[in-house]
């Protein structure tokens, strides 16, 4: 088979990580083709992202012990994890290159005295761009010939959106194709850094966090992948967050669609722009555990077996968000109303998570993170207040509670049960939305009933027992 590889950064954090990483790697490649993507080593780009805090707060000192702490990190796991001289000593040098453009990168930095957007993408992209080495490497030491190339190297083309970059497929899938198909014809197992890429004019990009995800099925797609694997810390997709719901189960198999809500609804271990390359394609994803190989995971596929098709299959949350509840009478019939709030927030930079608007048009109400409250409240009472809003209502420290699941399309007596169930445990709900797709339905309630609220559900919908 033809399979990619995403290995995330708890998978590859000590040297025995990686050389687990590297002999399962030398077993599965004696019958497949593979491409390994790689993540930061845990905690590399939480240390750069410091970085570049400690040179806008103009903290030179604090910004070179970071790199000087994230530099014999990686000299300490290659000293570990390479058994052979002559390997280590390439290693060594080849991250030493690295490590001397990482400092005269921070250099300039502080020299300016700022942080672009395209200067913290080539600084953050330097985490991947040292993992990728160590995993080569223990591939190398342990006899196969194996190459690191980083997202622009691999042939990886992306507009200039420094930050939150999108690839330009038809130019990307030519590049990628014929670079990867190039190392399979010369039995080289090819490392590369997930989460980057370069604009046409050669600047790194980043995807943001979570973005290696992103990498995986753009490569698996550009070279017509039998499966691609999602390796993490984790066995699969939940019915539930574990750390909530102590009986919360494994999701044996999931639709691509159901996958991307759970991912925009906080199933932290997938970026939500993972599946779009996918789709076309329909290459099967799977997302296993590097730490528990014997369990199989989770299979993301476009057309899940019928007995996977439940009603519910999950009860997703996001906590520490902020409600804003917009009233005015001038609101009612009035064209481009809901277009004037949105324009107002989107230029401030404000990603708004949830609607809901009455039929009498008289509010709307719109969730986002508390990180952004302030923010949207000053722009919309600047820009609207008095003219189409008459009154704001804030509400702070709220949860999104989501029901995902294709089998609720047309399913009576779903909403019934849901509130149900949450009227039982005396939790009060905000506001409610439901798609016409019938996929999801989330409502908001306080923060502190968000636990109660996902355990109700996951009791009523007896989502332990599923699969």
């Amino acid at each position: 088979m033809r399979l990619v590889l995403k290995y995330g950064g708890t998978s590859i954090s000590s040297a025995k990580d990686i050389q687990d990483v590297a002999n399962y790697i030398n077993l599965l490649s004696k019958h497949n083709e593979i491409v390994i993507v790689c993540s930061a080593i845990s905690g590399i780009t939480d240390d750069l992202i410091e970085i570049s805090q400690s040179i806008k707060k103009e903290n030179k000192l604090k910004a070179e012990q970071l790199a000087a702490k994230i530099i014999s990190r990686h000299i300490l796991l290659a000293n570990q994890i390479i058994k052979k001289p002559t390997i280590r000593k390439k290693l060594l040098e080849k991250l030493n290159t690295d490590f001397l453009e990482l400092n005269s990168l921070i250099e300039g930095m502080v020299l300016l005295g700022e942080v672009t957007p395209r200067s913290l993408d080539y600084l953050i992209s330097f985490g991947e761009r040292l993992s990728i080495k160590l995993i080569s490497f223990s591939i190398n030491d342990i006899g196969k010939n194996s190459i690191s190339l980083t997202g622009k190297e691999v042939g990886i083309v992306t507009d200039s959106n420094f930050g939150e970059s999108n690839p330009l497929m038809d130019t990307t899938r030519l590049r990628i194709s014929k670079t990867i198909d190039l190392q399979f014809f010369k039995k080289i197992i090819p490392v590369v850094g997930g989460f980057t890429g370069a604009d046409q004019y050669g600047h790194v990009t980043t995807f943001g966090r979570g973005g290696s995800d992103y990498t995986a099925t753009i490569i698996g797609s550009c070279i017509k992948a039998d499966e691609i694997w999602l390796m993490s810390d984790i066995d699969g997709l939940m019915t539930a967050d574990p750390k909530i719901v102590k009986n919360a189960k494994l999701l044996k198999e999931v639709s691509y669609i159901e996958a991307t809500e759970m991912a925009l609804f906080g199933a932290k271990q997938i970026h939500p722009r993972t599946f779009e390359p996918l789709i076309a394609k329909k290459i099967p994803m799977k997302i296993r555990n590097s730490f528990n190989l014997k369990n199989e995971g989770t299979l993301v596929t476009h057309s899940p077996s019928l007995s996977s098709k439940n009603t519910v299959k999950c009860v997703s949350h996001i906590r520490h968000n902020g409600l804003i509840d917009i009233r005015g009478g001038t609101m009612v019939g009035t064209p481009g109303t809901a277009a004037k709030i949105f324009a107002t927030l989107a230029k401030s930079g404000i990603n708004v998570m949830m609607i809901s608007q009455n039929p009498s048009e008289s509010s709307i109400t719109i969730v986002v993170k508390n990180t952004d409250l302030d923010k949207a409240v000053n722009a919309l009472e600047m820009e609207l207040l008095g003219k189409i809003i008459k009154k704001l209502e804030v509400t702070t420290d709220v949860a999104i509670i989501a029901l995902i699941g294709s089998g609720m399309r047309g399913t009576v007596g779903v909403a019934s049960k849901v509130f149900g169930a949450i009227e039982k445990k005396k939790v009060n709900v905000a506001m409610i939305t439901q798609g016409s797709s019938e996929l999801n339905l989330a409502f908001v309630v306080k923060d502190s009933d968000s636990n109660t609220a996902v355990q109700a559900l996951h009791d009523a919908f007896e989502l332990d027992k599923i699969n």
